[in-house]
C-alpha cells in the first residue's frame, strides 16, 4: 500500500486498514520513544523535554506532559502550543492529527480520540479505521476524565467540565459538561469576581 509511506492516508478521512505491516513498523518505532518518556526518572525533566520534542510533531515552549503517557503514535500527529500542561494518564489516540493551542490545562485521565471504526459489521469485523482530525483552542481547560471525540474543535478559552463526553464542537468562551457534552453557559463578569463558586478573586492579579 503505497499511501502508508508518507502516510498521507491516515490524514485522509478515507477508510484503510490499519495493521498494514508499513504502518506498524514505524508506528511501534514511536512507541518506543513513548516508553522512554513514561521511563524517566520524576528529576530528570530536561529528559523529558527533549524526548517531548522527538515525538510530537511540533512543540512549544514551556509544554509539560506528567508521566504516564499514552498514544497510539507516540505523539507523532500532535501539535501542542505553547505552556500546554497534562497531568497523569493522558491518552492521545493520535491516528492523524491533534492541534492543542497555548496555555490549555489538562486534567487527569483525558483521553483525545481521532480515531473510529465503521457501525457496518462486515466493514469493522475486517478491520476498517477512519481518523478524523481534532483541535483545542487557546487557554482551555479540559477537566479530569473528559472524552474528547473525533472531528470535534473546542473554541479557545472554553471550559469542558470534568467527566464529559465531547461529541461536538463547543464554541469558545463557553463552560460545558456533560454526556453528551453540552453548553452549560457563556464565561462572563460573574467569572472576573469568583474564581470557584463564591469565592471572590482577591486583590488584583490580572
Amino acid at each position: 500500500m503505497d499511501g502508508f509511506k508518507d502516510f498521507e492516508i491516515l490524514h485522509s478521512k478515507k477508510l484503510y486498514l490499519p495493521t498494514d505491516d508499513s504502518i506498524m513498523k514505524v508506528q511501534f518505532e514511536c512507541m518506543e520513544l513513548m516508553y522512554d518518556y513514561n521511563s524517566t526518572r520524576p528529576h530528570e525533566q530536561a529528559r523529558r523535554a527533549e524526548l517531548l520534542k522527538q515525538m510530537f510533531a511540533s512543540v512549544g515552549e514551556e509544554c509539560y506532559i506528567e508521566p504516564p503517557f499514552y498514544s497510539n503514535w507516540g505523539g507523532r500527529h500532535v501539535h501542542l502550543g505553547n505552556k500546554v500542561y497534562a497531568n497523569f494518564n493522558l491518552t492521545l489516540v493520535d491516528d492523524t492529527f491533534i492541534y492543542i493551542g497555548d496555555n490549555t490545562m489538562i486534567g487527569p485521565n483525558v483521553t483525545v480520540t481521532t480515531a473510529g471504526h465503521p457501525v457496518n459489521p462486515k466493514l469493522r469485523s475486517e478491520g476498517y479505521q477512519y481518523n478524523f482530525p481534532v483541535t483545542v483552542g487557546k487557554n482551555c481547560w479540559i477537566g479530569a476524565g473528559v472524552t474528547i471525540l473525533p472531528g470535534v474543535t473546542i473554541g479557545d478559552n472554553a471550559v469542558i467540565g470534568a467527566g464529559s463526553v465531547v461529541t461536538k464542537d463547543i464554541p469558545a468562551n463557553t463552560v460545558a459538561m456533560g454526556i453528551p457534552c453540552k453548553v452549560s453557559r457563556e464565561i462572563g463578569e460573574r467569572d472576573d469576581r469568583f474564581y470557584f463558586r463564591d469565592h471572590e478573586i482577591e486583590g488584583n492579579i490580572y
